[in-house]
């Protein structure tokens, strides 16, 4: 006998969908297959390619109820402040020359602290980030670069972060729709 029997009027669940995972309980997305498998699909983005030399160019590949996807295109010297996806996880290949991703490390009692050696990610490589995710990326080479992005779930907010030594704080936060 259960300790909090079900409320009289309400339907319970059938055996056939007891075990269904529910929307807060689904397990995310493969970001990193999904990643790949857009990455893979050259006739998808390549025609969307455009560099622009004042700032990044981004088209979006796809948009489903679970993730999004975008083409990201950088001249190079472009790239991000520092930055985090506001909760969100992601993953992205580098699918045309080479990007330099700085990040650094979160820990909730302190500031987070930059990591000193920088990560070059050349073309094929591919990077998965988790929801607490706080970085940097530049086109450092001499060549364009493109890469594939994938969030799951969407983009709806990015914090930003400035240098303070070894340390990031927090500045400002862009909203989808409302500063962003």
């Amino acid at each position: 006998m259960s300790r909090h029997p079900l409320p009289q009027n309400k339907p319970t669940q059938s055996k056939s969908t007891q075990n269904r995972p529910t929307r807060k309980t689904r397990p995310r997305q493969n970001l990193v297959e999904i990643a790949t498998r857009l990455a893979d699909q050259h006739e998808l983005w390549e025609p969307l390619i455009r560099y622009d030399p004042i700032s990044r160019y981004y088209a979006r590949l796809a948009s489903e109820p679970d993730f999004e996807a975008w083409l990201l295109t950088w001249v190079p010297g472009q790239g991000t402040d520092w930055h985090d996806h506001g909760g969100i996880a992601g993953a992205f290949v580098v699918v045309r020359g080479e990007l330099t991703e700085r990040t650094a490390t979160v820990n909730p009692f302190a500031p987070p602290r930059i990591v000193e050696e920088p990560r070059v990610l050349i073309d094929g490589s591919l990077r998965a980030f988790g929801t607490k995710h706080i970085h940097k990326v530049t086109n450092n080479g001499l060549e364009p670069a493109v890469s594939v992005h994938v969030y799951s779930p969407a983009l709806v907010e990015m914090n930003s972060y400035a240098e303070d030594g070894p340390q990031l704080w927090q500045t400002g936060s862009q909203l989808i729709g409302v500063n962003w």
